[in-house]
């Protein structure tokens, strides 16, 4: 089994920054892509980030774009997304998925538990 734990979030003012961590763990032969999902109360999740584990190329969601950078430790196999110039608009729970291999044939997608980011003065 692979287990993804999230961490870093927490109260923040408009106009601030939060780093968020996911660390993946288990029966991981390698690892795809990971990426960053939020969900604000009423809403449906959103994507914000995604990297390719082998050359690194990332992607965002349009509403993060220039403000969050995604990143990621191979040794670790550990994802950031470091946010700045919070919006009260980017308080959701942040999940990290991954799509993660645990044999050469077999492939599946990964879910956190999430952390939430509140951003409010």
């Amino acid at each position: 089994q692979v287990q993804l734990v999230e961490s870093g979030g927490g109260l923040v003012q408009p106009g601030g920054s939060l780093r968020l961590s996911c660390a993946a763990s288990g029966s991981i032969f390698s690892i795809n892509a990971m990426a960053w999902y939020r969900q604000a109360p009423g809403k449906e999740r959103e994507f914000v980030a995604l990297i390719a584990w082998s050359g690194g190329n990332t992607y965002y969601g349009d509403s993060v774009k220039g403000r969050f950078t995604i990143s990621r430790d191979n040794a670790k196999n550990t994802v950031y997304l470091q946010m700045n110039s919070l919006k009260a608009e980017d308080t959701a729970v942040y999940h990290c998925k991954g799509t993660i291999a645990t044999t050469t044939s077999f492939t599946d997608d990964y879910w956190g538990q999430g952390t939430q980011v509140t951003v409010s003065s």
